[in-house]
């Protein structure tokens, strides 16, 4: 197929219309390319800081409204699950209705969203409006890759993207510090409040500055039943690895949801064959190089969010830190990623994706080993260099996954794997939180009983344990009030030991995926349309 082939977006057979080439010149702030891209990186950048910065409040929320482990946890995983379900259908919203129409209404959506989180006194509601959050932010990531699309010359799209992708990366990085200064000087709800005034910058700016685009060939209807499909099947699995702890892992329960998910994904595939607008036109997975883009996006935000989630937990509750200091002992990862962009989108340039990603990958992986072996009395210096290669390692994948996806995929469909994209990247991150906290709770479980044992503790009875190992999940000693202190002494130690042994088996988990990646990244390559002036590459 050569470069000037249009490509069936709709799955029905026929051919669609070409897609113009150049956008129209600016004249004026109304749709000028480089004020677009500053105006949609505030509105990313909230969306982005937001997956990571609630990592840092998470102790404090769970402290102040009495959360569970698993509560917890769905504070993380609510938000990325309704971002990662929400994002292709998004991207067809703004396909329809025009991205600036949609951008507008995320930036508004996620900002109210935000102060509600604030203004709520119980785990429900801020669950709940973090899942609203994850809705309107869905809307914003498309719309934003969208505009810059519709907005910059082909010349200078790849390097527009590349900014856009340093955006997100730094942002993603940047968001235990200053969660930390929020929780410590402030309080947990200015995290989210926070979002309300850069919101409403973005919100001014899209006002002024952002031009409506309206696709060609635009979908006249929306593969509902495709919706519901995908939605249920990421529920049901992420259910299941959430769940598994307290049922255990053969328990018909949790393979009923592990089976129920495998069902739902393989009928949502069948029916994206059969659908005339299909959700993912599953013709883009045809480009192998695409296919180990998105998969390698899983695979990194498995390892990265899902060892992030207990870093936090190990920093302030095993060793003491407040909340700015475990920002603080991150800033290294933080640093590494910032520095690192530029560095691996040079890299990128020159020598293509595959050995910038595969390397990445590889030092993520040692970092995750590394990560395995700290203890309760590890140094500053130790941690610093483990978090200070990870963020190194994970750098050229934030900035070379939209190259490798969008780049594989016809100009056509760029919306589409943009949006695939930032969907694997939600649904590693949330499987990531589901996956490692699964291996955590069972090893905690597992070691818990006789580690307390062996230290002379009085023996406890089953919901005693049950509730001593939610505490021990997050790296807390359950230690009762009047609490003699040579017990206490004890009983501190024997949560703390038992924490580590959690963790580090989560963090090797981590770095096994994080060397699967490796291979899947040696698939990656530069596609055609990363190419300025490129048309439709080959599916």
């Amino acid at each position: 197929m050569t470069s000037q082939t249009t490509i069936d977006t709709t799955g029905s057979g026929d051919r669609a219309d070409k897609v113009p080439s150049d956008p129209v010149p600016a004249a004026g702030l109304r749709g000028h390319p480089w004020l677009t891209l500053i105006t949609v990186a505030v509105g990313v950048m909230m969306v982005a800081l937001d997956g990571t910065i609630v990592a840092i409040a998470n102790p404090a929320i769970q402290k102040d409204l009495g959360a569970t482990f698993a509560q917890v946890q769905w504070i993380t995983n609510g938000y990325f699950l309704a971002l990662a379900v929400s994002l292709i259908t998004a991207g067809k919203l703004g396909d329809r209705f025009g991205h600036r129409q949609t951008f507008l209404i995320g930036v508004t959506g996620f900002a109210t969203a935000s102060g509600a989180i604030g203004l709520s006194h119980s785990i429900a509601a801020v669950v709940t409006f973090r899942v609203c959050q994850g809705l309107f932010g869905a809307l914003l990531m498309p719309a934003a890759l969208g505009l810059l699309r519709a907005t910059f010359p082909a010349e200078k799209l790849n390097m527009a993207i590349g900014i856009w992708g340093m955006v997100i990366g730094a942002s993603t990085a940047g968001g235990p510090i200053l969660g930390g200064v929020l929780v410590e000087h402030v309080n947990w709800q200015s995290v989210f409040f926070i979002n309300v005034p850069v919101g409403l910058i973005a919100l001014v700016l899209g006002v002024l500055i952002l031009r409506d685009h309206r696709a060609e060939n635009a979908p006249r209807s929306f593969d509902l039943l495709g919706i519901a499909l995908l939605s249920g099947a990421m529920f049901c699995l992420v259910w299941a690895l959430i769940k598994a702890p307290s049922w255990g892992w053969g328990d018909g329960r949790t393979w009923g949801f592990i089976a129920a998910s495998v069902l739902l994904f393989a009928v949502f595939s069948f029916w994206e064959t059969r659908v005339a607008e299909p959700l993912i036109p599953l013709g883009l997975f045809r480009s192998v190089p695409l296919s180990a883009g998105v998969v390698l996006m899983v695979l990194m935000a498995i390892a990265f969010m899902g060892g992030l989630f207990f870093v936090t937990f190990y920093l302030q509750n095993v060793h003491g830190m407040s909340p700015i200091d475990a920002g603080l002992h991150l800033l290294p990862l933080t640093g590494m990623m910032i520095v690192g962009s530029p560095l691996a989108g040079a890299a990128i340039t020159k020598l293509g994706p595959r050995i910038p990603l595969a390397g990445g990958m590889v030092a993520t992986a040692v970092a995750m080993y590394g990560m395995s072996t700290l203890e309760t009395d590890t140094g500053s210096g130790v941690m610093s260099l483990w978090f200070a290669l990870l963020g190194l390692g994970l750098a050229p994948v934030m900035v070379g996954a939209t190259e490798v996806i969008v780049g594989n995929a016809p100009m056509e469909l760029s919306g589409v794997a943009g949006g695939l994209q930032q969907a694997a990247m939600q649904i590693g991150g949330s499987l990531g939180t589901a996956v490692l906290g699964a291996v955590m709770a069972s090893k905690v479980d597992s070691d818990l009983p006789a580690n307390w044992a062996d230290a002379g503790l009085p023996k406890l009875s089953p919901t005693q344990l049950d509730q001593a190992s939610e505490a021990v999940q997050v790296g807390v000693a359950p230690v009762a009030k009047g609490t003699p202190e040579v017990i206490v002494a004890k009983i501190t130690s024997v949560a703390h030991d038992t924490f580590i042994s959690g963790m580090s088996l989560a963090s090797l988990v981590a770095a096994g995926v994080a060397a699967v990646a490796v291979l899947v990244a040696l698939l990656t390559k530069r596609g055609e349309n990363a190419d300025a002036g490129m048309g439709a590459g080959h599916i």
